[in-house]
């Protein structure tokens, strides 16, 4: 199955289809190219949609002409069985030019391997696209990212200037997402997740071997703290016997829960201040897990019992089957019982 998306975006445009030594030369004449196709490969897939073409009569396929200005995303979607989730292959190259003043990288393509790259779209949980959605208008900066971001067995694959380093990819995806027109808030909070991904995996990262260390001890002291006085905040407002009062929280119901939405915002914030360099997005993070957490927390559970009941139907569906008549006959029982003694 195809996609195709046109979208006027700016600073992006359609890469086109070009090898990637022909595209590499076009951006520049000592460009990278992360993740060449291998040399038993094809260097592009079969021919997609035509693209756009320029006045002198040229195209995105042709090095030699300016790219067009205008995007078009060419999807070509596949299911894997293995992993059970839908996979994208671009038939087209996304083109950015990454202008930043000062830091700017210049002109990317992604990805460098046309024929056997593949992207997720938007890389969110599932229990997360109410808040950030896998396609919108941030859907071109969310597949650069995914070009320019090492993720586990899967290289990334781009053609640049020069290399890109994960925390600077994280920045061209927070200004890509601004010139598409994402909120400020939902750019700057996606900018964050990813932020504290790439503090945890500390790949593809200049950093030293103390860097790399200080920003995983900031991360994990974050998140630890915070569950912890979470755990110790809700103890506390069941009034939990043995277990001694926060200190900002009062006896009252109203100051309890004033108190502790205030504890929830002021102390991630200042745990945040440990992120160093990236402590805007631990200012983002500490705060967002504070108080999301428990809210999607009965979402986890719910979505952790359907992905167990799922592959126990696919692994032995007669078990599955039968704890489903069991699970009923017991609510029905229950039930009836409860109604008898009421």
């Amino acid at each position: 199955m195809k996609l195709q998306v046109e979208q006027d975006s700016g600073p992006f445009y359609d890469g086109g289809r070009a090898p990637a030594e022909a595209a590499a030369d076009a951006v520049a004449p000592d460009a990278v190219v992360v993740n060449m196709p291998p040399a038993n490969e094809p260097p592009a897939p079969p021919p997609g949609p035509p693209g756009p073409v320029t006045p002198e009569g040229g195209g995105p396929d042709d090095p030699g002409k300016e790219p067009e200005p205008d995007l078009t995303i060419v999807l070509d979607r596949r299911f894997n069985n293995e992993t059970r989730r839908e996979e994208f292959r671009l038939l087209r190259r996304i083109g950015y030019n990454d202008d930043a003043p000062g830091i700017g990288v210049g002109t990317i393509l992604v990805p460098a391997d046309l024929a056997n790259w593949t992207t997720d779209l938007t890389s969110v949980p599932a229990f997360l696209t109410w808040l950030v959605p896998k396609t919108g208008a941030h859907l071109p900066a969310a597949i650069l990212h995914d070009g320019l971001v090492l993720n586990g067995d899967e290289p990334a694959s781009y053609i640049a200037e020069r290399e890109i380093f994960r925390d600077e990819a994280d920045r061209i995806f927070r200004d890509a997402m601004a010139k598409t027109g994402t909120g400020l808030i939902r750019r700057w909070m996606v900018w964050s997740a990813v932020t504290a991904a790439t503090m945890h995996h500390a790949r593809q990262v200049d950093w030293s071997p103390l860097q790399k260390l200080h920003y995983r001890a900031a991360l994990y002291g974050t998140l630890l703290v915070i569950v912890l006085l979470g755990l110790w905040s809700t103890l506390d407002l069941f009034d939990t016997p043995g277990i001694p009062g926060v200190p900002w929280i009062g006896e009252e119901p109203l100051r309890a829960v004033v108190g502790g939405l205030a504890g929830a915002i002021v102390i991630p914030l200042i745990l945040g201040t440990t992120w160093g360099k990236f402590r805007i997005a631990g200012w983002i993070i500490g705060p967002l897990v504070a108080l999301i957490i428990p809210a999607v927390l009965p979402i986890l559970l719910i979505g952790g019992l359907y992905v167990a009941v799922e592959r126990l139907q696919r692994w032995r569906p007669w078990l599955a089957q039968a704890l489903a008549v069991l699970l009923v006959t017991t609510a029905f029982c229950l039930f009836v019982l409860s109604w008898w003694q009421a």
